[in-house]
């Protein structure tokens, strides 16, 4: 078996996206994915690694990454690194296909028969034009159906009770992001404070925390006092989590944090790896690592991240606010780590343009998430 062709797709309605296929001369076909700057990502991998992979026949994922390692542009999340988790997750999908198992199955098997999922609170179009984390990018001006982002800034207390409703208690929002872009992280004011407290109150006016875990994502827009001071707000209304309050990279301030504030905070969507998740685990920050797949250089990095998360008695609830592909992989990463406690998912993407790109993703029902028994990750592009 060999590698006899490398393609790559961008949809037109999601220009953040960029899709690769494996084809093999015995007629597999294998998906892999990169979510942010989709020109950069496609333009590396067609100069950089293609060319490692037509007519190889080794096929291992561990083999790929190590003539893969770019001199430079490894300690971040950057082209290089997505590039590569990109094609590792497509070796990983033509490996499961080879054997004729699901990735859950090659991970080690799964140790549960679901999961629980959140909602995050997103809509179709969010983080859909530009890779900036910023609220000129969160696709309001397309609002349409399941634009759960508008729904939480405007009417939080229903979108709550409708999620309830369909079984799901979890869900993620953001109501401080638009104060940081003011201020650039550097304060929030007694009214800003309060505004977007009152997201938090209407949500709670309909769920407790026995109802619905409640996460409050903050993007590590913030320094270290403002990130204390909201968190210290937010201690009231008993959330989940605080997710990234600062920057992942910012180790001491991180540790400093963790030791002023109750809450449990989660960490590490932009982490790179178990070197990037070695110091956050170490200084003890982050309660919950929420590694994401693809961004920390693709499946291998990201189960030994679980791994080492589990050396340290750490939970892992893996990010995806990004594509299908990455979120079939993920949801086959859950489901086979003894340390997995939730999985992020974004039902307005789901119910969208998800199934625009592949078919056969995993299933959430009454709140939680299964995998079927398909070989690899189980999915293939959609007709058309």
């Amino acid at each position: 078996m060999r590698i006899v062709e490398v393609e790559t797709l961008r949809p037109a309605f999601q220009p953040n996206l960029c899709v690769v296929r494996l084809r093999t001369d015995d007629g597999l076909e294998a998906l892999g994915e990169a979510y942010y700057s989709a020109e950069a990502v496609e333009v590396y991998i067609h100069a950089s690694l293609v060319p490692l992979l037509l007519g190889s026949a080794d096929l291992s994922p561990e083999k790929f990454a190590a003539v893969a390692h770019p001199y430079v542009g490894y300690q971040g999340g950057g082209v290089e690194t997505r590039a590569i988790g990109a094609i590792d997750i497509a070796l990983w999908d033509l490996m499961g296909k080879r054997a004729s198992l699901p990735v859950a199955e090659l991970l080690g098997g799964p140790v549960r028969d679901g999961v629980r999922v959140y909602n995050t609170c997103a809509g179709p179009g969010y983080v859909s034009t530009t890779s900036r984390q910023h609220s000129s990018n969160w696709g309001l001006e397309t609002a349409g159906v399941y634009e759960d982002l508008h729904a939480f800034l405007h009417r939080p207390a229903e979108l709550t009770a409708e999620l309830r409703d369909e079984g799901i208690t979890g869900m993620k929002v953001w109501p401080f992001d638009r104060f940081a872009e003011e201020s650039r992280g550097n304060e929030i004011s007694g009214s800003q404070l309060r505004e977007g407290l009152r997201v938090i109150e209407q949500i709670r006016t309909v769920a407790d925390a026995s109802e619905m875990a409640l996460m409050v994502e903050l993007h590590g827009l913030w320094n270290r006092p403002t990130a204390t001071r909201i968190i210290r707000a937010l201690s009231d209304y008993d959330p989940y989590w605080v997710e990234d309050p600062i920057r992942a990279d910012g180790i001491d301030a991180l540790a400093r944090l963790r030791e002023d504030v109750s809450v449990p905070l989660a960490i590490g969507e932009t982490a790179v790896g178990i070197r990037g998740f070695l110091p956050l685990l170490q200084s003890g920050a982050a309660s919950f690592a929420t590694v994401d797949a693809q961004w920390t250089g693709g499946l291998s990095q990201a189960r030994r991240v679980a791994a080492l998360a589990d050396a340290f008695l750490t939970p892992i609830a893996p990010h995806d606010c990004t594509g299908p592909v990455t979120f079939a992989a993920v949801c086959h990463l859950t489901i086979s780590q003894p340390n997995a406690v939730i999985q992020e998912s974004v039902r307005a993407f789901l119910r969208t343009w998800y199934p625009e790109v592949v078919e056969g993703l995993p299933t959430i029902a009454d709140g939680m998430l299964t995998i079927s028994s398909a070989p690899g990750l189980g999915i293939s592009l959609s007709p058309g």
